[in-house]
């Protein structure tokens, strides 16, 4: 149609075939009889209509071509997945992304925690793991500048007896901890930390805490610590799944892949192959100790549905028959979402 087409004014000759025009589809055209290009006598000047179709082409291939490629590339990562499971490992454990990245972990004080502690425990030959040891606030003002041995006998102080001593460890592969993560060693140097602490802490109690990823350690951590019979005060699981299978099949990493044929053979089964199972599902049926269960409903990572179920398991498991089982949820008008709960004014009351 016209509305598709520019004009082009010109000259051209009178004897110029003018279906050679449109034919030829350029701005101008040499004159059979005097060989000019629209210069003599013998021309005359007319108007001509040219396509834009070669534009528009040019784009839809260049579209074509690029959707092709996305294609392409969309179809090969589950293969490319499949044959390197190590590649689905990284993705869980994601250790290699670091925010904020310029941190000095040695130096806590620099972010503010001038009650904080760094330091670094050996569980085996060539792992180390970093904690970060912090005190209850009765004991902030004290603690301003003082070493590790101040800190580790304020474990077993009295003064902490009836507050929490917080202790952040980063197992290997996290942070400045030296090693490579994978769930076994995980669970075996929260252990260590674990037995760490126990040494030290005399008659306070001892709880242990997970978030997200971290509470399938804790509750690894917990069954092998009820099966040897000397399990903690508590367990306090926020923002929990009920194994890494359902929880990486909720996960918003997988949307674009979550009805692509085979996923399951494709995505799943590679985190199994690589010994990773996270079954907080099953661990819970094996733990005797006070089980809080803490999740937000619009948690966008580790879904609502998934804490509540693994409630439901734990509630009615006969290990925690003589234990306390409780499920928080925070709504979703709070804004908690996956990692946020700790700003709750309520959690002082809840942890009580």
């Amino acid at each position: 149609s016209v509305s598709q087409q520019i004009p082009v004014r010109t000259r051209a000759c009178k004897d110029l075939d003018m279906g050679s025009i449109g034919l030829t589809g350029h701005a101008g055209a040499l004159c059979p009889s005097c060989g000019q290009w629209g210069q003599n006598s013998c021309c005359t000047e007319i108007f001509l209509f040219f396509p834009l179709f070669h534009r528009r082409s040019g784009f839809w291939f260049r579209l074509r071509r690029l959707l092709f490629w996305l294609l392409g590339v969309y179809i090969a990562i589950p293969f490319l997945v499949k044959l390197c499971p190590a590649i689905q490992a990284k993705l869980v454990f994601l250790n290699f992304v670091r925010v904020p990245y310029f941190i000095d972990l040695k130096r806590p004080q620099d972010q503010g925690l001038n009650h904080t502690c760094n330091y670094y425990l050996q569980p085996e030959e060539d792992v180390t793991v970093g904690v970060w040891h912090t005190v209850p606030a009765a004991l902030w003002k004290n603690a301003h500048g003082k070493d590790q041995v101040w800190f580790e006998d304020a474990l077993g102080s009295s003064t902490s007896s009836k507050a929490c001593v917080m202790g952040t460890a980063c197992v290997s592969g996290w942070g400045d901890s030296i090693g490579s993560p994978s769930e076994r060693g995980m669970t075996y140097d929260a252990l260590h930390v674990f037995d760490w602490i126990k040494a030290r802490s005399g008659d306070n109690p001892v709880y242990i805490w997970g978030h997200s990823l971290g509470t399938g350690v804790a509750t690894n951590l917990v069954r092998r610590l009820c099966e040897r019979e000397t399990p903690p005060d508590a367990l306090i699981l926020e923002s929990p799944f009920t194994n890494i299978r359902e929880e990486a099949r909720s996960h918003p990493f997988s949307v674009i892949y979550r009805y692509f044929p085979g996923f399951d053979w494709f995505f799943l089964d590679p985190i199994t192959t690589s010994g990773i199972k996270f079954a907080n599902d099953e661990n819970v049926k094996y733990i005797s100790c006070s089980l809080l269960i803490l999740h937000a409903e619009d948690d966008p990572v580790v879904p609502f549905h998934l804490g509540k179920k693994l409630y439901n398991i734990a509630a009615t498991s006969r290990s925690f028959r003589d234990y306390k089982v409780q499920f928080v949820p925070f709504h979703t008008d709070l804004g908690y979402r996956h990692k946020y709960i700790y700003r709750s004014p309520e959690l002082p009351r809840i942890l009580r």
